[in-house]
């Protein structure tokens, strides 16, 4: 069992899947919200990008963390043939990310950055996701009744797409929906002696 007793865990995600994510670790947590920006160096390997942006998102907050915070900042990109399809700006954007993961694979990459004054420990989880041959009508569908912006590939897995669609997967769950809570907990304990 995991006891923090004497340490605070600081989220800093507005993602409300992230909050859902922790709170079922039984672990008290408060989210701190920090804009970062989200660029990243065109030259940066893609599959390095999660983990890049992870660890970014840290850095607003190194200042201003106490000796018995722990920070846990994360970013996921969803990752195919080469290509990084993140939030989409529009439904546009959202139509067409959800036309190419049709009926193809796909991987989910999450990275996670655990800090605290003395120790950061950064890593990223992935998983394989596939979908089925999305209709026309579907995907239309599942963009306007749940305006998938806030979403890497332009879906959750956990809401009416993700029901309809996904035919395998292949790794965590959790870290698809956008947290790996196994791997999180595994490290915190490591934060704990």
């Amino acid at each position: 069992m995991l006891d923090l007793a004497n340490k605070k865990i600081i989220l800093a995600s507005a993602s409300p899947r992230r909050k859902e994510l922790m709170t079922g670790l039984d672990i008290p947590f408060e989210i701190r919200v920090k804009e970062c920006d989200e660029s990243y160096p065109d030259t940066l390997e893609k599959e390095k990008v999660a983990i890049y942006l992870a660890k970014k998102k840290s850095k607003p907050y190194i200042n201003d963390l106490k000796e018995n915070e722990i920070l846990i900042t994360s970013d996921t990109t969803v990752f195919k043939e080469g290509v990084i399809y993140n939030k989409p700006k529009d439904e546009l954007e959202a139509i067409t990310m959800l036309k190419a993961l049709s009926g193809q694979y796909h991987e989910v990459i999450t990275g996670v950055c655990i800090r605290s004054l003395e120790k950061e420990v950064s890593f990223d989880s992935r998983s394989i996701v596939k979908f089925k041959v999305l209709e026309e009508d579907e995907i239309l569908y599942y963009v306007k009744k749940y305006n998938p912006f806030d979403k890497a590939g332009s879906y959750g897995i956990q809401e009416w797409l993700g029901y309809i669609a996904i035919e395998r997967i292949e790794g965590s769950y959790f870290n698809i929906m956008g947290l790996p809570v196994h791997r999180i907990y595994e490290e915190l304990k490591k934060f704990d002696r």
